[in-house]
């Protein structure tokens, strides 16, 4: 089928076919392999010969189409761990070779020029695609966007390495599965390792197998390979992130090597479940939620911490439009954020508890922004419930890629500086199809100047007039630290 996705070997005939999750055809092979065994009684030697175990080329993870799971077993001669250091050299030298090549054709080339062609795509030398595992785009496309967050990324990276095994194991690569009991894992160490292996230039596609793992470990909520969502699954990670953070692993406290090395000041800490980590001075800011009764006036107001913004896409902009259709006003990122910052009545299903009439009583909600994040985070409301369906809003919002004012959405704007509000952005989540539990996500992102187009493996070059057309799902802003032109929105 020509197909150069998850190439899959069989680990009996040493033949190459498309993996379970293209066109199927190693399992096609391993089907056709049992058609002469069934008209008479199979001999052990013959059992042996039956095709059912392969080997994924891209991961190295064992396959077994009789048992219907991946397996870690090896024989007593260690032949599968030596598949794996076979394809795994083969891997490496066609990277060199790659590499070399690419550095002799743009020796000479300018900045913007040192591009190739590689399947009729652009790609850039210097970034790393993630490999799919399985409907695993919702997870490649959070963490490459993590991944183009400067100061968050730096600091996983360059937290020192945690060693989870010893002996003969220590700094071996393990291959694991479902079944296996192991529970001395560490998100933070996993997702350091995976910051660290994108934008390095050593690979083209990076397999995430050991976060993945992790994440079905900790996260129940993720395991199988069912689609998920990206938004649900970020805030997850996150959240995992900054409690593994605050306890620390085998022993060493990361929220303390936050207080010793980070450059934040203590002022840009928001603390949420615990004391401040990365994660909280990174992406925490602070709501003030102001309720007040319509029968006596009585104010109520509290402060609620947050790591993101779920802005509703407002129903007037519902129908679906693409931006260059004139049948209607096009909806703003201004728009979503006025409909959440805006004076709303609350109704007969929201009554508020009036302490002063001692009752539930009509009243009135309204959010001001406390404190802003040095990144803000903001997820539009794609996906709702209809009857018994979850429907998607395919609207087309319009984003900002620079100067996104955040002052007229403060409490007290007069205490931020002019720059404190403006943010940049720095990476943008899409979903592309019509329902959350399918379709498919990919992210853009700028690097050093420079956008790009994080398609799972293939990651291209792209312009600015692509991106500001995505349908976005988040955005990521960040906020701007030196004075530039008013560009606003």
């Amino acid at each position: 089928c020509r197909s150069n996705k998850s190439p899959w070997v069989c680990l009996t005939c040493s033949s190459v076919h498309c993996g379970r999750y293209v066109n199927g055809h190693a399992k096609k092979h391993y089907e056709d392999a049992q058609i002469p065994l069934t008209n008479h009684k199979k001999s052990e030697k013959q059992d042996k010969a039956q095709h059912t175990v392969c080997m994924d080329c891209s991961s190295y993870s064992t396959y077994c189409y009789r048992c219907d799971d991946f397996v870690v077993n090896d024989t007593k001669l260690g032949l599968v761990q030596k598949v794996r250091e076979h394809l795994q050299n083969l891997e490496n030298s066609a990277f060199t070779a790659d590499r070399h090549r690419k550095r002799k054709l743009l020796e000479n080339s300018s900045l913007n020029s040192k591009l190739l062609k590689v399947n009729g795509s652009t790609t850039t030398i210097c970034a790393t695609g993630l490999r799919n595992l399985g409907n695993t785009c919702f997870m490649n496309a959070i963490l490459q966007s993590l991944s183009n967050i400067e100061q968050f990324c730096c600091y996983f990276k360059e937290l020192p390495a945690v060693e989870l095994r010893n002996g003969k194991t220590a700094g071996r690569r393990t291959y694991h599965t479902r079944s296996q009991g192991d529970n001395n894992v560490s998100l933070v160490e996993e997702f350091r390792k995976t910051l660290c292996a994108l934008w390095q230039g050593s690979q083209t596609a990076f397999s995430p197998e050991s976060l993945f793992y992790v994440v079905w470990k900790i996260m129940p909520n993720f395991r199988g390979y069912q689609q998920q969502d990206a938004h649900e699954f970020m805030r997850y990670l996150l959240d995992h992130l900054h409690l593994e953070l605050q306890g620390g692993f085998n022993g060493v406290s990361r929220s303390a090597i936050l207080q010793e090395n980070s450059t934040l000041p203590a002022s840009n800490k928001c603390c949420i479940n615990g004391a401040s980590t990365v994660v909280t001075a990174i992406f925490g800011g602070i709501l003030q939620n102001e309720v007040n009764c319509l029968i006596c006036g009585t104010e109520s107001r509290k402060f609620d911490p947050f790591l993101d913004l779920s802005l509703d896409i407002p129903s007037q902009f519902r129908s679906k439009r693409s931006k260059n259709q004139e049948n209607g006003p096009v909806c703003s990122l201004r728009d979503c954020l006025r409909s959440f910052t805006d004076l709303e009545e609350l109704d007969e299903t929201e009554l508020y508890m009036c302490h002063k009439c001692k009752k539930k009583q009509k009243s009135t909600k309204k959010f001001w922004i406390q404190k802003l994040p040095k990144v803000l985070c903001l997820h539009l409301k794609r996906f709702h419930w209809t009857a018994y369906l979850r429907n998607k809003v395919d609207t087309y919002v319009e984003f900002p890629l620079r100067g996104l004012d955040m002052k007229c959405y403060l409490l007290e704007p007069e205490n931020s500086g002019p720059e404190n509000c403006l943010y940049d952005l720095a990476a943008v989540v899409v979903h592309h199809g019509s329902g959350v539990g399918s379709g498919h996500y990919t992210a853009y992102a700028t690097h050093e100047g420079r956008w790009f187009h994080f398609n799972d493996s293939t990651v291209t070059l792209t312009d600015e007039e692509t991106v500001v057309k995505a349908k976005a799902y988040i955005l990521f802003y960040v906020e701007r630290q030196a004075k530039a032109g008013s560009d606003k929105l």
